[in-house]
């Protein structure tokens, strides 16, 4: 998400069908275990916000059934593109600008996408008031400020180097107003916005094959502004890359928090909008 807006890991590069297959290598099955503790059943309409690729929606396919309705949305289609199917919209969408799709929905969820949209409060409450009343919104995103080191464990040179490179990787989106400690903040968030039943945990692989596969793509997907920047050198990336391919580091992902809240039955807020366009579903 947020592209439009100087995305730093723009959707239209090489890069980021790579960028999209590592993270679901690493958390699907956390989200898919959340999914399952909120209860999804068929017949369930959900939104799945910053889409991304097709993993997340085709799963929620699969299990909302035929009566179901899966709406897949993001700023850049093109990777999700291939998830619709019978059962699943995919919609070109900014949650930080547009007003919210039709419902109301019985799940939302948005995973790695507030973190990075600048207008995060105002998606925050175009999520909620897109639930039905019971409805359920999950919404997942990193900390990198919580674990700010990609090799935990610097023992040597190649782990230091490593690590400050996810320095300047870091510094490169705050300047692009990412929040770095946003996750933390979910379960209040939630809370303030009125959702009910609010829990969270948080999740993060030490080492993976595809934590090596995701720093592998990013630092391609960066290494120009790292360079420009004065972050890193040519030498000291092509090194990095080296080390990464020859299995010499344990690399880390910022940690995960996932928090889930449902909106109480009975809610009688009114309806949501925006200018001239409002939102009014039916529970």
């Amino acid at each position: 998400m947020g592209q439009d807006k100087g995305y730093l890991l723009d959707n239209r590069q090489v890069e980021a069908g790579t960028r999209f297959g590592a993270p679901a290598a690493l958390f699907d099955a956390s989200t898919f275990r959340h999914f399952e503790t909120v209860g999804i059943d068929e017949g369930w309409r959900c939104w799945e916000v910053g889409a991304g690729g097709p993993g997340v929606a085709a799963w929620l396919r699969e299990h909302v059934g035929p009566r179901g309705r899966v709406l897949a949305t993001d700023i850049d289609v093109s990777w999700a593109q291939t998830a619709a199917t019978g059962g699943v919209e995919v919609v070109r969408h900014d949650v930080g600008c547009d007003a919210p799709p039709a419902g109301p929905f019985d799940l939302v969820h948005a995973r790695l996408v507030l973190v990075h949209v600048a207008e995060r409060d105002a998606a925050l409450r175009t999520m909620v008031q897109a639930l039905r009343p019971g409805g359920w919104l999950l919404v997942e995103d990193a900390d990198p400020a919580l674990q700010p080191l990609i090799c935990p464990d610097e023992h040597g040179r190649e782990q230091q180097l490593a690590n400050r490179l996810r320095t300047g990787f870091r510094r490169l989106l705050r300047q692009r107003g990412a929040d770095l400690s946003y996750g933390r903040r979910l379960p209040r968030l939630l809370r303030e916005a009125g959702l009910a039943d609010v829990e969270a945990d948080a999740y993060f692989p030490i080492t993976s094959p595809a934590c090596d596969v995701l720093e592998t793509a990013t630092v391609q997907q960066v290494r120009d502004e790292l360079v420009t920047g004065g972050l890193a050198t040519e030498e000291e990336i092509e090194q990095h890359l080296a080390n990464i391919a020859a299995g010499r580091l344990d690399l880390a992902t910022s940690p995960m928090i996932s928090a889930w809240g449902r909106r109480p039955v009975g809610d009688g807020s009114q309806p949501w909008s925006r200018g001239r366009l409002v939102f009014s579903g039916r529970a």
